[in-house]
């Protein structure tokens, strides 16, 4: 079993919370967490890691007071990188942000400040994303005359529309609050520290039959890739697998015994 401490990451800091939960840090405040190549090289090695590690889920947050401002400007000026070099740096994005999503183990992404460009795309990677009262989302790459390279036409146009994505990049507009929910960009937001309540849904979801969280953490994704009978046949067959687990055939027993947890409203 791999030992993600082990990895050497510089950029990113990583603590265990003592309940199968590990907690990454974006470690660039300064710089308002922008993803320099380092950054994007230490997500790959740590998101291929995690699904070998007995981890049972991730909160993804940030040192200092934004999420992520993207795609680090300053060193891309700096490196004044050729059509050919940059396509590859964007491959590397996608190597990462594809083993987030489809890595099977949940991701919940603690949201603060600025969650912009390569920060939305590296949060839209996550399975859930919780947003405090100070979080914004934008995509400026049309002021600055950039287009997204990290998946952003994938995934932020999956949750918010090809319109809005559009808009966004064209006219610099930005979300925030209940209109950022409203559209999909997260499904939480809270008044206090958005890291509380990640925390909270890691706890949650890591209690769940790990074959279980593997299913809805990549299948659903995979399913979305495919054609409507292509993807009734891979659905079965999950559920074939998943449904007939021993963990589940346990859950089972509890909810026929009447001793399980049930489903019940929100308390108003």
């Amino acid at each position: 079993m791999i030992d993600v401490h082990g990895l050497g990451l510089t950029n990113i800091a990583l603590r265990d919370d003592g309940e199968g939960v590990l907690v990454a840090s974006l470690n660039r405040p300064a710089k308002r967490n922008a993803l320099d190549a380092q950054s994007v090289e230490e997500l790959v090695r740590l998101f291929d890691a995690v699904p070998r590690a007995g981890i049972k889920a991730v909160v993804l947050r940030a040192e200092g007071t934004h999420f992520c401002a993207g795609l680090d400007l300053v060193e891309h000026h700096r490196e004044d990188r050729g059509p050919a070099e940059f396509m590859l740096l964007c491959l590397r994005w996608h190597e990462a942000f594809n083993k987030m999503e489809y890595g099977g183990v949940p991701i919940i992404a603690a949201l603060k400040g600025a969650v912009v460009g390569g920060g939305l795309e590296l949060a839209s990677a996550a399975h859930i994303r919780v947003a405090d009262q100070g979080t914004y989302f934008a995509l400026p790459e049309g002021q600055r005359g950039l287009f997204t390279g990290g998946g952003a036409t994938i995934r932020v146009a999956a949750l918010v529309g090809k319109a809005r994505m559009i808009d966004m990049m064209l006219s610099g507009r930005v979300y925030q609050g209940a209109e950022a929910v409203s559209v999909g960009l997260c499904q939480y937001l809270v008044d206090g520290p958005s890291e509380d309540k990640a925390l909270a849904i890691a706890h949650i979801a890591a209690q769940n039959p790990p074959l279980s969280n593997f299913a809805i953490c990549s299948a659903i994704s995979h399913v979305q890739n495919m054609s409507a009978l292509d993807a009734s046949y891979t659905e079965a067959v999950v559920a074939g697998i998943v449904n007939t687990q021993p963990a589940s055939r346990e859950r089972l027993a509890a909810f026929a015994n009447k001793t399980a947890a049930r489903v019940r409203p929100n308390e108003t």
